[in-house]
């Protein structure tokens, strides 16, 4: 009974983690909400586009009295805004989860077509909209960031995902195991880097290639957030798992079990690849910032 409720407590850690992750992520839509014709409205921003998709900003309106523009222009650049009028489309969905379980066969919406970047590449936009009550600007001051990255084969994500998935739970049920002193939990420490070996270090570095070109912009090649967080989670549980080779020592695997789940929760692809559109170059987007600022103040 001890064990099944310690593994219930660590699916639902891993859930709240995962969620928390995914609705935090600058790679998800930014939700902002405004008044439109007298009604509330939720906007779903852009800030993530394939490059083998439309490289379209889209606003979830169905209203076609609604006028609106979006003003874009390369990420931190000194570029003029330049203007893109959305225009009502309708597009067919083609994708067999999206049809047969979600029912739904078309995308509908405000559409404006933007220039697409190479891989890494941003744009930064804000919006202006116009209703029977006149004309608002949004995110003037704080403009949205899109940014562009090739296709990840399905083959190659899937697995990265779930593999990742799992071991965040593997993780997190080894370390309350260790917690309440069940010897299981060196077994689920072993399963837990080998998981995070196979769907941090080998396809992780894969899905980095397709989407930006570069296999690992980690340490000691640069700061990528996400390879890092996966490095930092790897030392710390080859150590958990030396160090309970021979003897149980739980206090190791609580450790590393806290410091993944605590990685982990981090924004995915925060401070992640970016193109320097100066050198041609991917870097990462902590680092020029932190450059960017340190020329602004000089």
């Amino acid at each position: 009974m001890k064990k099944f409720l310690l593994w219930t407590l660590a699916f639902i850690i891993t859930l709240c983690a995962a969620y928390y992750q995914r609705k935090t992520g600058p790679t998800y839509p930014k939700r902002v909400n405004i008044m439109l014709n007298g009604s509330a409205c939720e906007l779903k921003l852009t800030r993530s586009i394939g490059l083998d998709e439309r490289s379209q900003i889209k606003l979830n309106v169905n209203d076609t009295s609604i006028k609106a523009v979006a003003w874009y222009k390369r990420f931190q650049s000194e570029d003029k805004y330049q203007p893109a009028s959305f225009k009502y489309k309708v597009y067919p969905v083609h994708s067999f989860v999206m049809n047969r379980i979600f029912k739904m066969t078309k995308e509908k919406g405000l559409f404006a077509d933007i220039p697409a970047q190479p891989a890494a590449g941003k744009l930064q936009y804000y919006i202006e909209i116009t209703d029977s009550k006149g004309t608002q600007t949004i995110l003037r001051e704080e403009p949205v960031v899109v940014r562009f990255k090739g296709g990840i084969p399905g083959y190659i994500l899937l697995p990265h995902i779930l593999i990742m998935f799992i071991a965040m739970f593997f993780s997190t049920a080894a370390g309350l195991l260790a917690m309440a002193k069940v010897p299981s939990y060196k077994k689920y420490g072993a399963w837990t880097l080998g998981l995070l070996f196979a769907g941090g270090a080998i396809l992780g570095p894969l899905v980095q290639k397709f989407a930006f070109g570069e296999l690992w912009t980690g340490i000691p090649f640069g700061w990528d957030l996400t390879d890092n967080k996966t490095l930092i989670a790897l030392i710390f549980w080859i150590i958990a798992v030396i160090m309970n080779r021979k003897k149980e020592k739980p206090l190791y695997t609580v450790l590393a079990a806290f410091v993944l789940l605590l990685i982990f929760s981090i924004p995915h692809s925060l401070f992640g690849s970016q193109l320097n559109y100066t050198t041609g170059q991917v870097t990462q987007g902590l680092i020029l910032a932190f450059f960017m600022g340190i020329k602004k103040n000089s």
